[in-house]
């Protein structure tokens, strides 16, 4: 049935149509080409309005008694933050003899660890020896605050074990008063704690030993990596290339303006939601596209092929027009001058077989405002369509724009054209358009397609469903008596309407000669 054939294509339809969303996106090319460019533009003006400030570099080589080869950068890391730090900041102001504040001086500098064990430290200043003088001084008193800490923690575990040596000193003192004041008295239990005692005084005396030598070493690593930290890579001030950094800047900017662009391209085209592919617009006009043409020509070398293809559009048009026992109009949506332009050579080729008069049904001035050449043919406004001689040719041009007078579509033709711009109208208004045809029993013979994508290859050709008859005309209206009508002629009929709006192929016009081959 009609109703489960739609519910299964509704069901196929992907939820987003990736084909539909790169060709929208292309069309959209002047948007993020433009956004490119002002990208591109921008960042060129920064780079030469807005020039980095004085800037010198210096690297400190910190050496750490927690070093290990397996260390993530944590050590590092922490070095880079307590350069950050207002203490660093006022050493370096003092040794500067500046009186700015520290916090404020911490913006104009910072430090990153290049490797587990250097330090990079960048400072900006209003001059180039005012940066290389910030950067040497912030290196002193980062290196002169390490080498205090190494010193402090240095002395505070050699304190602490000369403070637990202390204490066994004096307990050791207490062990020998005791051997000493011990009465000499036989037996196996004095024997017994004698033996304690000297066996106590063997451990103390060996326990001492032990911390002075931990405190010892404790005070022999501090040297070394008091030696070990240290500046590597004097101060001096970084040259900024304005090529380079316009050039860089640029490349940003463009890449920045691109991704926008892009982005924004995209979202608008999900969310106009305006067909572009033949195959898009023919299912939602409900006719096939019978002949497509550019908006307008790219290069000189491409306007001979643009002629040949409207002048097979015109043949076509002129063909179906004669074969037509009713008036055909043709009606644009979003291309009002180029429908004027077919429906002017299409009555130039119809003068031949006898006078023909063009109806402008037109909301702007495309016709009625034109200069006229030798050999063009009438042009009449709506108003005065009804002086038209009945022995005249008429063909009507008219609009489905939004704001239509649906009901005055009839005058122009019963039957017509639909010259569509790609992209123009979104799906909901080209469902509104089929149906107020159909409404109006205007039957579609087919649909011209202006400016299509040039690299579309899907068909616009509707091979079933309605094709030129309207719904309604022809038809027969069901009688609702409550008896109904069988199944089975219900079905026949559908399947003999089915059968007869079977169309044939639409010959569609080729756009460029590797199609016509």
């Amino acid at each position: 049935m009609t109703t489960s054939a739609t519910s299964e294509s509704s069901a196929a339809a992907p939820l987003l149509d990736l084909q539909a969303l790169v060709v929208a996106v292309r069309r959209r090319r002047r948007l993020w080409c433009s956004m490119a460019l002002l990208g591109l533009l921008v960042g060129t003006a920064v780079a030469v309005l807005l020039p980095p400030p004085p800037t010198a570099v210096t690297k400190v080589l910190v050496a750490h008694q927690q070093d290990q080869p397996s260390d993530p950068g944590t050590l590092i890391r922490t070095d880079a933050a307590l350069l950050h730090t207002t203490r660093i900041a006022d050493k370096a102001l003092r040794s500067l003899g500046s009186p700015e504040k520290p916090e404020d001086f911490m913006e104009d500098y910072e430090g990153v660890g290049l490797t587990n064990n250097l330090l990079q430290i960048t400072a900006t200043g209003d001059s180039d020896a005012e940066a290389v003088a910030r950067a040497e001084a912030l290196a002193d008193a980062f290196v002169a605050d390490h080498v205090r800490r190494i010193r402090e923690a240095a002395n505070a575990d050699a304190k602490t074990l000369l403070e637990q040596r202390d204490l066994m000193r004096d307990e050791l003192a207490e062990v020998n008063k005791a051997i000493g004041d011990g009465a000499p008295e036989s037996g196996p239990k004095a024997a017994a704690d004698l033996e304690s005692l000297f066996a106590r005084r063997a451990e103390l005396t060996s326990r001492i030993t032990d911390f002075g030598q931990r405190a010892a070493e404790a005070r022999i690593g501090t040297p070394q990596l008091i030696a070990g930290t240290q500046i590597v890579d004097a101060p001096h001030a970084v040259r900024h290339s304005l090529p380079r950094t316009a050039a860089t800047d640029a490349a940003i900017g463009l890449l920045l303006g691109l991704a926008l662009g892009l982005a924004v391209a995209s979202v608008t085209a999900v969310v106009a939601d305006r067909p572009v592919l033949r195959r898009e617009i023919a299912a939602h006009l409900g006719a096939s596209v019978v002949a497509e043409l550019p908006r307008r020509p790219a290069g000189p070398w491409r306007r001979r092929r643009t002629r040949a293809t409207r002048t097979r559009l015109t043949a076509f048009l002129a063909r179906t027009v004669r074969g037509s026992a009713e008036p055909v109009s043709l009606l644009e949506l979003g291309c009002a001058r180029g429908t004027s332009v077919i429906a002017l050579d299409l009555a130039r080729a119809l003068a031949a077989n006898g006078p023909v008069v063009v109806v402008d049904g037109l909301p702007g001035p495309q016709l009625t405002r034109r200069r006229p050449t030798p050999g063009d043919p009438t042009v009449v406004s709506g108003v005065d369509a009804a002086a038209v001689a009945p022995q005249e040719r008429r063909i009507g041009v008219g609009s489905v724009a939004p704001g239509t007078a649906w009901t005055d579509l009839r005058y122009l033709g019963t039957r017509t054209v639909l010259v569509v711009r790609a992209g123009h109208g979104s799906a909901a208004w080209l469902h509104t358009v089929a149906r107020q045809l159909t409404d109006q029993r205007i039957p579609v013979i087919g649909v011209v397609l202006i400016d299509p994508d040039p690299r579309d290859r899907t068909d616009g050709t509707l091979w079933d469903g309605p094709h030129t008859v309207p719904r309604g005309h022809g038809e027969r209206p069901e009688r609702q008596n409550g008896r109904g009508t069988s199944h089975a002629v219900q079905a026949a009929g559908e399947g003999r309407r089915r059968t007869e709006r079977l169309p044939m192929p639409a010959a569609r016009i080729p756009d460029n000669d590797q199609e016509a081959r």
